[in-house]
């Protein structure tokens, strides 16, 4: 039975050394642990912590630069719009014709009166000729009346010719002379027909399109499907151009007529135009709350070209 028993008790096994050594483990590892994950919260919230680098200086503007688009200066007032022409006029014919001729291009300086295209003008010289035949064949009844009236004045005076005699030679001189002045008028109209057969230019501008070539179609009403043309080109007066702007409804208080502006177009930003206010328009748009400006050029220069998009200032305290 001892013996059983000694051989039990060597076959246990002791975990006092091993539990031992594991305390002594846990009493240095739980430290370093500890100390490790303070150090990594340290650090995280350094981090976090760590204020955002001060953005780069802004260049200073060029002396004399305009101010970007959107931006005004201290009690500015900055608006943007576009270039447009107060004196704009498509050109069309006042009859019905085939084009003979365009004597214009885009870009065309032209002047007031200058012909800008020709129609085919056969019927209206064919009635101006018919019209000049008629009043020359009454001009020639006129005359045989004259001639036929003095004669029978002359006989009346002598006795040799009746009251009803001089009436009815009378009477055939008004009516040749009423003929006379009929055919006239008829001529002259044919030639202002046949002038409609020539389209002018009604001032003194540029051509900046071109609608129409030789041996299509011209009419001053559209005749559908596509095939007629209602105008031959579109003329811009240049002296007319000028600035309109919408001004937004809080703002237009501090807008005034004559007030002093610098203007600069996006397509040149480095140079600035003067200009003033001309007047602003008595009506707002509902939908965008706004009120339109017109805003006019000082001096116009040959690099503004209507539609061109440009942006101004208001100075404040200039009229």
């Amino acid at each position: 039975m001892d013996t059983r028993s000694d051989l039990l008790k060597s076959l246990r096994i002791d975990r006092g050394g091993e539990g031992g050594e594991a305390k002594a483990r846990a009493s240095w590892i739980a430290p370093v642990v500890a100390a490790g994950l303070a150090l990594a919260t340290g650090l995280a919230a350094g981090w976090m912590l760590k204020p955002a680098p001060a953005p780069p200086p802004r260049p200073a503007p060029a002396a004399g630069a305009p101010a970007a688009r959107g931006e005004a200066a201290a009690g500015s007032l900055v608006a943007s719009g576009y270039v447009v022409a107060r004196r704009q006029a498509t050109v069309a014919a006042e009859v019905t014709g085939r084009l003979l001729e365009v004597r214009v291009e885009e870009g065309q300086h032209v002047r007031a009166g200058q012909v800008l295209a020709v129609l085919e003008p056969t019927l209206a010289q064919a009635e101006l000729q018919s019209a000049r035949a008629r009043a020359a064949v009454a001009q020639a009844d006129l005359a045989e009346a004259q001639r036929v009236l003095g004669r029978a004045r002359a006989l009346a005076g002598q006795g040799y010719a009746s009251q009803a005699t001089l009436t009815a030679a009378q009477s055939r001189y008004d009516q040749a002379l009423a003929q006379r002045d009929a055919a006239r008028s008829d001529a002259q109209h044919a030639v202002a027909q046949l002038s409609r057969y020539e389209i002018r230019a009604p001032f003194t501008g540029v051509v900046v399109n071109k609608a129409a070539q030789p041996g299509e179609i011209i009419s001053p009403i559209s005749a559908g499907g596509g095939f007629t043309r209602t105008g031959v080109c579109t003329i811009v007066d240049m002296s007319s151009l000028e600035i309109e702007v919408d001004v937004s409804e809080a703002y237009i208080a501090r807008v005034s007529e004559g007030q002093r502006v610098r203007a600069v177009l996006d397509a040149y930003p480095d140079q600035t135009f003067q200009a003033h206010v001309i007047a602003t328009i008595p009506s707002a748009d509902r939908s965008r709350a706004t009120v339109r400006v017109r805003i006019g050029f000082d001096q116009l220069d040959p690099r503004i070209l209507p539609e061109m998009a440009i942006s101004v200032r208001f100075l404040e305290g200039s009229s």
